[in-house]
């Protein structure tokens, strides 16, 4: 299932558009949504030195050349949290377009996995359940809190 496109930071300038480019490529990017048994999901924070350094969002990373969704989560999850995830399907695509870039999200649900989290890009981690607490949170995370919310029939407001 794939939603519409999600303008971040509206008032910001968009960067990425070479003269004469019409629009800008598209980043596609996978991203694992850890749920535990009990309900509880993974959120991480973006490392500092990175765009939007401090906000929370699901794990996951760029696509490189030749990787399907599935590959490319399974590299990132273990190159990020030092996990091995067992299978992981597409669950929804939600598009973005943030001052830095145009993104494809490709938000995939895990309740299988192998390791202890290992922070290797000394980000913090968070279990969380609805409504979360930790903030701010990265624009392109807050759809899928509201699916989350949808799903379990969860009637609050889904951040803080």
């Amino acid at each position: 299932m794939s939603a519409g496109l999600l303008v971040a930071d509206g008032d910001r300038a968009r960067e990425g558009l070479s003269v004469g480019q019409a629009e800008r490529d598209m980043v596609d990017v996978a991203v694992g949504i850890l749920v535990q048994a009990d309900g509880h999901f993974l959120l991480t924070s973006r490392p500092e030195g990175k765009v939007y350094a401090g906000y929370w969002e699901f794990p996951g990373g760029k696509l490189e050349a030749g990787e399907s969704v599935e590959q490319a989560l399974r590299r990132e999850l273990n190159e990020e949290l030092g996990i091995t995830i067992g299978a992981a399907q597409v669950w929804k695509t939600q598009m973005v377009d943030y001052p830095h870039a145009l993104v494809r999200l490709h938000f995939c649900k895990v309740w299988d996995w192998q390791g202890e989290l290992q922070m290797r890009e000394a980000q913090s981690h968070a279990w969380q359940s609805l409504p979360v607490s930790v903030m701010p949170v990265l624009p392109g995370t807050i759809p899928v809190l509201a699916w989350l919310a949808e799903e379990r029939q969860f009637t609050g407001a889904t951040h803080v």
